[in-house]
């Protein structure tokens, strides 16, 4: 199958419980490194290397807190070293100690296994749908709680059993606890590997029993090759440059930009958030009727383009000068995430959302 920006933009859409979809024959969330490694594109390899150097020694930490920026492939680095440990449970094998990265191929059986969520020795945890079909905006204690079961059980075949969070930002705080539980006092041969859009948010008791890993985004030259390449696309073409350097390292998020609305819905909401705290009634309700109810993609564009606005903010070097003000956009900023989840979970109305969010930010900002 043809990866397209039309397919492209329909899975970086849907929710991660859905993505039970194949792509030239591989599971999401593979976009990312698949399109990578086909055009020759520069990973993150350094996290690759301590990954793989790690387990090779034979004394890898049993937890990692894998953080970075959303959609540059922390998800797909994790799951990538779940099926190299479940492939080669043998740190001194030959195959773990001469390999030059985390790959298994895609028709060994444990890639098989973990692409239909039927290996043993792999437990996911991640925002599942409620008895209504809803997408719960949190991962809940009831499901923390499956890795008691989980690491009190015999090992799978190899003795490994791995454990992907994704992500440990969206834990409830009984689930957070119940996770410590199991960290403190971890199972012998068990690894965990925890992915977050924000570490340092983590709770602090968390953070302290794992080994950080932070991706950095791709370059945009490299998200332009790869994008072009991927859904053959002229790479001079100045739509595509412009998605790259609105998609913040990720080829997966470039491609959602590309075509229809979404490019255009991500610059008029940096536009208006750059008049803050002067807010543009009009433009607002304009905005607003540009986010129809069940679009997905412009949803992500407009929170995205939010999103990428704060992290400029409060990463500014005056943003120290003015700590109150910092205080206040930190707490918006968690109010905002918390209100675009509910509104994708229960497919709320996308106006109320937008006037909220820059209600929020025009006061943070004055």
């Amino acid at each position: 199958m043809p990866l397209t920006p039309e397919l492209a933009k329909t899975l970086c859409a849907m929710p991660k419980a859905e993505l039970h979809l194949h792509i030239e024959g591989t599971l999401e969330p593979e976009l990312i490194f698949r399109l990578a490694e086909r055009n020759r594109v520069k990973l993150p390899y350094p996290s690759v290397q301590a990954l793989r150097d790690a387990y090779r020694s034979g004394r890898i930490p049993h937890a990692w807190l894998i953080g970075g920026a959303q959609g540059i492939g922390k998800a797909t680095l994790a799951y990538r070293m779940a099926r190299f440990v479940l492939a080669n449970p043998d740190p001194s094998a030959k195959a773990v100690q001469d390999a030059a990265t985390l790959a298994v191929d895609f028709d060994h059986p444990v890639a098989r296994q973990v692409a239909a969520g039927s290996h043993g020795g792999l437990l996911t945890l991640e925002r599942t749908a409620n008895e209504r079909g809803v997408m719960r905006s949190v991962i809940t204690v009831d499901e923390s709680r499956e890795t008691i079961g989980f690491f009190g059980s015999t090992a799978a075949a190899g003795g490994w059993r791995v454990c992907v969070v994704d992500t440990v930002d969206e834990l409830n705080a009984n689930a957070s606890n119940a996770l410590l539980k199991i960290l403190e006092e971890p199972p012998a041969r068990s690894l965990f590997l925890l992915v977050s859009h924000a570490p340092a948010r983590v709770l602090a008791t968390i953070q302290s029993r794992c080994r950080k890993l932070m991706l950095r985004p791709l370059d945009v030259a490299d998200v332009v090759r790869a994008a072009a390449e991927a859904a053959d696309l002229d790479p001079a073409d100045a739509g595509l440059h412009a998605a790259a350097e609105a998609a913040e390292g990720s080829v997966a998020r470039a491609l959602t930009l590309l075509g229809g609305q979404s490019l255009g819905l991500h610059q008029r909401t940096l536009a208006l958030l750059h008049s803050l705290p002067n807010v543009d009634q009009r433009a607002l309700h304009a905005l607003g009727d540009a986010l129809p109810l069940n679009d997905r993609v412009g949803l992500k564009a407009f929170v995205d383009a939010v999103d990428r606005w704060l992290t400029d903010h409060l990463r500014a070097p005056e943003a120290s000068e003015d700590l109150p003000r910092l205080a206040r956009l930190a707490e918006v900023w968690e109010k905002i995430n918390r209100a675009a989840r509910d509104t994708e979970s229960f497919n709320l109305e996308r106006k109320p959302l937008v006037f909220s969010v820059f209600g929020m930010l025009a006061e943070a900002t004055r």
